[in-house]
């Protein structure tokens, strides 16, 4: 069996660019086969070529916009059905920033359901059959903003959030299975689109650098990898308080504050 066999197929949602652009080729340069999905039709088909004369692997392409219910369960249906797939990035993304209240509700529904739906419901295509065969990987792309967002994040910050507690009660789930369930939590990576001028540029990540730390956090079995943090004491910190914090609600009584 070869070594691209013996991977499988990695999916890469939002492939076209950016992050989930880089995803694809250095999954690509492993080994795995591809199924990229992402709305531009142009760039799939060159990114298709690019890697496949580059790396020799199979790829495949299925052009969606994951905001759109029925591309979602189009993309769902062709997931669900293939037993080669080993590997899925849920790496499709949509952000908007400022206040909330000045926010367009369509603009926000279809952050909502691609930062949310689409997530879960890829997630839900691919974990029965990992399970049934005990074995695959499952890359939740979130941000540090899911652990603590601001003024003109309200939104985003909000769909993150989930992004983080979905995963890591997946991870909890999952625990004793051969299959890994990675939450990846960058900071600010400079992407398309990315605003550079209203941010100071020494705190902005590169697209490469950032996969290239999720991946190797996820060879060194990292549940959570956070791209820039240095000191993973931090995270400890957090998840310990927020253990004691659900512990200390099981009480079944009022908080002594309430009943004077």
């Amino acid at each position: 069996m070869s070594e691209t066999k013996a991977l499988g197929t990695a999916v890469v949602t939002g492939a076209s660019s950016g992050i989930g652009k880089v995803y694809a080729d250095k999954l690509a340069q492993r080994g795995f086969d591809l199924i990229l999905i992402a709305r531009r039709t142009e760039r799939l088909s060159e990114l298709q070529k690019q890697l496949t004369a580059k790396h020799g692997i199979k790829v495949a392409t299925i052009v969606a916009d994951l905001a759109k219910l029925e591309d979602l369960d189009r993309v769902a249906q062709a997931v669900e059905g293939d037993s080669s797939i080993t590997l899925l990035v849920n790496n499709a993304g949509a952000s908007v920033m400022g206040p909330f209240v000045e926010a367009k509700p369509p603009v926000i529904a279809d952050m909502i359901r691609v930062n949310v739906l689409a997530l879960t419901r890829l997630a839900l295509a691919v974990l029965p059959g990992f399970k049934d065969r005990n074995h695959g990987t499952l890359i939740n792309i979130g941000s540090i903003l899911g652990y603590f967002g601001y003024p003109g994040t309200s939104a985003y910050s909000g769909t993150k959030a989930y992004v983080l507690t979905f995963t890591r009660n997946l991870q909890a789930e999952l625990a004793g299975s051969n299959i890994k369930v990675q939450l990846v939590a960058p900071a600010g990576t400079a992407t398309e689109g990315w605003d550079s001028t209203t941010v100071d540029p020494s705190i902005v990540m590169t697209a490469e650098d950032c996969v290239d730390a999720s991946l190797k956090g996820l060879d060194m079995q990292e549940p959570t990898t956070l791209p820039s943090v240095e000191d993973l004491q931090l995270l400890a910190n957090y998840e310990s308080a927020a253990g004691a914090l659900v512990g200390a609600s099981q009480t079944g009584k009022q908080a002594k504050r309430y009943t004077k």
